[in-house]
């Protein structure tokens, strides 16, 4: 249970409110943001989902996503700043630090709206009124559910917001079968199948929608650019901007990708690093007891969850690659001793 008198208090009246999410939305991001915001109208409220960066359109069937404002920094600046300075409330989803959402980050700031966030990572940046932070909550999705059900408005879940709460929840669990997968989170599910969701669509909107590129592009990294480092239990793949323009990759298309590498039997520790022309993005994973979360801190400017992380580089992408293994010895006793459980 989620102590919401405040936010009740908060939300007593009918607010503008503004909510935004992480830089490249994924399910979890977006299924929460819009999810909250479709209950939030349905409250009386007057809302807008701010994105600070466009997402996968994997994602678009999600009920309110025609209203997004995505994030332009050079084009929609005044508009962004006019929807800022007349909200009211200012709802920050699945993030913990403000330069996770980069350049609005700085608007969010300096915004006179109460602040509330919810989320599930870890080492939450302070600068938040309210803040519902509990990372070991399984998605950020779940925990909004949490609040709504706590607010006394469980009633008002929809199947539409339903879906989107679904979808977060789902993906951030890798389908259930990561450790954070608690019987709570089996019993909110539950408790969506009663409000209706259609669980097989969502499934099938978001992993059964892939281009023939992208198939053709997974194909290739799996042959080509996948490297098994048994020493270390550790895969890594390392992918040029060059190549991405290969294969005309759109947002979303390296998504998952990690996880091929962290599927490998006897894989403890996976890592994907992705030129980005301006940086390269890193995702880390692993199972058992090493923390990506920790590794990238130390070493990337990262952070996240125990067992899956980001993180980023300003080197190129040879330099990034030959720093992430220089560290490699450092952790070969955990990596190659650490127990599979968490």
């Amino acid at each position: 249970m989620h102590d919401v008198t405040a936010l009740k208090a908060l939300l007593q009246e009918p607010r503008r409110i503004f909510i935004t999410t992480h830089h490249k939305p994924d399910a979890d991001a977006l299924g929460s943001s819009l999810g909250l915001a479709g209950y939030l109208r349905k409250k009386g409220h007057q809302v807008t989902v701010v994105t600070p960066s466009d997402y996968p359109d994997f994602l678009s069937w999600m009920p309110g996503n025609e209203d997004v404002v995505v994030f332009e920094p050079g084009r929609n600046d005044r508009r962004i700043q006019d929807i800022l300075d007349q909200c009211d409330v200012l709802f920050c989803l699945d993030f913990s630090a403000l330069g996770r959402i980069n350049e609005l980050g700085e608007y969010v700031r300096r915004a006179r709206a109460t602040k509330v966030l919810i989320d599930h990572h870890e080492q939450p940046e302070p600068f938040a009124d309210l803040a519902f932070s509990f990372p070991s909550a399984a998605a950020t999705a779940e925990l909004v559910f949490e609040i709504i059900r706590d607010l006394g408005d469980q009633a008002l879940i929809t199947p539409e917001i339903g879906e989107c709460l679904y979808a977060g929840i789902m993906t951030d669990t890798g389908s259930f079968r990561h450790p954070s997968t608690s019987r709570n989170v089996h019993m909110i599910i539950a408790e969506l199948l009663d409000a209706g969701i259609n669980l097989s669509a969502v499934h099938r909107r978001i992993y059964d929608s892939h281009s023939e590129e992208r198939l053709r592009f997974l194909g290739f990294v799996l042959k080509d650019k996948l490297r098994v480092l048994r020493e270390y239990n550790t895969a890594y793949i390392a992918i040029t901007a060059d190549e991405l323009r290969q294969y005309h990759s759109k947002t979303g298309d390296t998504e998952g990708l990690v996880n091929f590498a962290l599927s490998i039997e006897g894989i403890v520790f996976a890592a994907i690093l992705i030129d980005r022309v301006n940086a390269v993005k890193i995702s880390f994973r692993s199972v058992g007891e090493f923390s990506v979360s920790e590794f990238s801190r130390r070493h990337f400017n990262g952070g996240g969850h125990h067992n899956a992380a980001g993180g980023i580089s300003y080197e190129p992408l040879d330099a990034a690659v030959q720093r992430f293994l220089d560290l490699l010895p450092e952790y070969q006793t955990q990596l190659v001793t650490a127990p599979l459980t968490v």
